[in-house]
């Protein structure tokens, strides 16, 4: 199924970006392959005692992990579970969404996640902890994980914007400091949005760990946000308007770099934050002590806005209003389009272990 998916993907994706005579010679294949899309498995663990006073306990999460890979996988043990998802000689790469601080990605949590790689016998020097930039993940206490495992813990701008890879947009928009072609002018300048060369050169396999953080114009600031946005440059142009960013990040998670590698997601669901975007606000935060898993980025990502619909409506405070249509089109619409997942809630199996 998974080679299936990954041939479609990328017929649709060099198809959308103009690359000639591609529906020719690959169109018959796709068409022999092509079958009714199957349903999606998202499995939830939790443990009341994941969290003290928004502060995750570090000593419950290996477990509260560990439950949740060997759940989704169906082996039996954690080595078991990460064998069908890399090898040995894999360079792994764990994103995190480190910019919002406590509301982001829990170290903790991405601590533990290291503890089993290296029980399964990765070498830390294949483990590679990383965002977009340096300085948020400095901020949310990422770094310190580099002394106590080993491991490295990079920034996509820091390892370099590749120039031979870019995805292509006729929007734009005002550029950063960060972004590639800043200060720079030509006929396609601020068209491109660049990879960054650790997903072009380093890394071989994907986790991607978002947290469970309202987005007003995507919904969630889930799994297709943090892993498609993270991973190139000049990004504001899309997060500017809602209905770029419903074109957008599909787009950006469809390219083979990203959708071919992530083998697994695991939402940080210890604490929701249903209001705040990118700001902690703890006061519009509820502990859930859960972390959900799935290798579908689109069901983890509609399960996790239905989860902060459902927090919103029961506080007594207004909300900004949520770019709904275009919400919308991101997941029921687009999403789908490109083969990155299921949509549809009745098609999502939901597992609570």
């Amino acid at each position: 199924m998974r080679k299936r998916l990954k041939l479609k993907r990328m017929v649709l994706w060099l198809l959308l970006f103009g690359i000639p005579g591609v529906w020719a010679s690959l169109a018959g294949s796709l068409n022999a392959q092509t079958a009714s899309p199957s349903n999606a498995l998202v499995v939830i663990t939790r443990d009341p005692l994941a969290t003290d006073a928004f502060n995750p306990r570090s000593e419950r999460l290996r477990s509260l992990f560990e439950r949740g890979l060997t759940a989704t996988t169906g082996k039996a043990s954690a080595n078991e579970a990460w064998s069908t998802l890399l090898t040995l000689q894999d360079t792994v790469g764990i994103k995190v969404h480190s910019a919002p601080g406590i509301a982001g990605t829990r170290p903790q949590l991405v601590s533990a996640i290291v503890e089993s790689l290296a029980s399964f016998g990765l070498s830390p020097s294949n483990i590679i902890v990383w965002d977009k930039i340096g300085s948020d993940l400095e901020n949310a206490g990422f770094m310190a994980l580099e002394s106590r495992h080993g491991i490295l813990v990079l920034s996509a701008q820091g390892a370099g914007w590749d120039e031979a890879s870019a995805y292509t947009n006729s929007a734009v928009g005002h550029m950063t400091w960060s972004d590639h072609e800043f200060d720079k002018s030509g006929e396609q300048h601020g068209k491109r949005s660049f990879h960054s060369k650790l997903v072009t050169q380093r890394l071989t396999k994907l986790i991607n760990v978002p947290s469970l953080l309202n987005h007003y114009s995507a919904g969630v600031a889930g799994c297709l946000y943090s892993l498609g946005l993270g991973s190139v440059d000049n990004t504001r142009r899309f997060e500017s308007s809602a209905e770029r960013l419903s074109e957008a990040l599909p787009e950006l998670y469809a390219h083979p770099l990203i959708a071919d590698r992530a083998v697994l997601h695991v939402v940080d669901a210890l604490i929701a934050q249903y209001h705040g975007e990118t700001s902690t606000m703890l006061h519009y935060a509820k502990p859930l002590n859960e972390l959900r898993f799935s290798r579908d980025p689109v069901a983890l990502d509609v399960l996790s806005i239905r989860e902060l619909d459902h927090l919103r409506k029961g506080s007594t405070t207004s909300f900004p209003t949520n770019a709904l249509p275009f919400i919308d089109m991101l997941y029921r619409e687009n999403a789908p389009l490109l083969e990155l997942g299921v949509a549809d809630p009745d098609r999502i199996r939901v597992e609570h272990r």
